[in-house]
C-alpha cells in the first residue's frame, strides 16, 4: 500500500488524535487556572477583553499597578487580585476549559458530545484570539533604544502573543473535528 494510500485510509484515526491533542492541551492549561501564577498572568489579558473584563471586580487598568510576574508571591498583589476576583474568575475558566477538552475528546464515542466539544473549542479560540486587538501586552512594547528603526508594536507579537496567535491553530483544529462528528451525525 503507498504512504499516500495508507494516510488517506488513518483520516479517522488522525480526527482522534486532533481530539486527544485538544483534549491535552485544554485539561492542562485549565489545570492550570486553578494556580496563583496562571491566574496572575491572564489578567491583562481578561481586564482589556471587553468580552470578559465585566468578570473582574475593579477598573481595568489597575491590574498594572498589582501586576506579579510569573512565578513572583507579592502578598500585596495578591490579596488586590483576591478581592479583584481574579482567583475566583480562573477557576471557574479552568473548569471551563477542562470541560470542552473532556467533551472535545469524547466525540470519539459520541458524535453529539464531540460536536458540541469542537465548537466550544473553536468559540473559546476566537475569543483567545481577540486577545490581539484588545490586549497591549500581545505586542512589543517600545521600550526606547539607539537603532534607527526599533522593533515594537505590530507585527512584533510579545511572548502574550506569541501565546495567543497559536490558537487559530485550535480554532481550526475544533472546527474540524466539529465536521467530523457533524458528518457522522448526518450518517446515522
Amino acid at each position: 500500500m503507498s504512504i499516500l494510500a495508507t494516510l488517506a485510509n488513518l483520516q479517522n484515526q488522525f480526527f482522534n488524535i486532533m481530539r486527544i491533542a485538544i483534549c491535552i492541551v485544554m485539561v492542562w492549561i485549565g489545570g492550570l487556572k486553578f494556580f496563583q501564577y496562571e491566574a496572575d498572568g491572564i489578567v491583562p489579558f481578561v481586564a482589556n477583553s471587553p468580552l470578559m473584563s465585566f468578570f473582574y471586580n475593579t477598573n481595568s487598568n489597575e491590574y498594572k499597578d498589582h501586576k506579579n510576574k510569573e512565578g513572583e508571591v507579592v502578598k500585596k498583589n495578591i490579596d488586590w487580585n483576591t478581592q479583584n476576583g481574579t482567583y475566583t474568575f480562573s477557576y471557574l475558566l479552568g473548569t471551563v476549559i477542562i470541560g470542552i477538552g473532556l467533551l472535545t475528546l469524547l466525540g470519539i464515542f459520541n458524535n453529539r458530545l464531540g460536536l458540541i466539544g469542537g465548537l466550544l473549542t473553536a468559540g473559546m479560540a476566537l475569543v483567545t484570539l481577540t486577545f490581539l486587538i484588545t490586549t497591549p501586552e500581545v505586542w512589543v512594547p517600545d521600550l526606547g533604544g539607539d537603532l534607527p528603526t526599533p522593533h515594537f508594536g505590530f507585527p512584533y507579537l510579545s511572548g502574550a502573543g506569541r501565546l495567543v496567535i497559536k490558537d487559530i491553530i485550535m480554532m481550526a483544529g475544533g472546527l474540524i473535528v466539529a465536521s467530523d462528528c457533524a458528518q457522522r451525525l448526518l450518517k446515522d
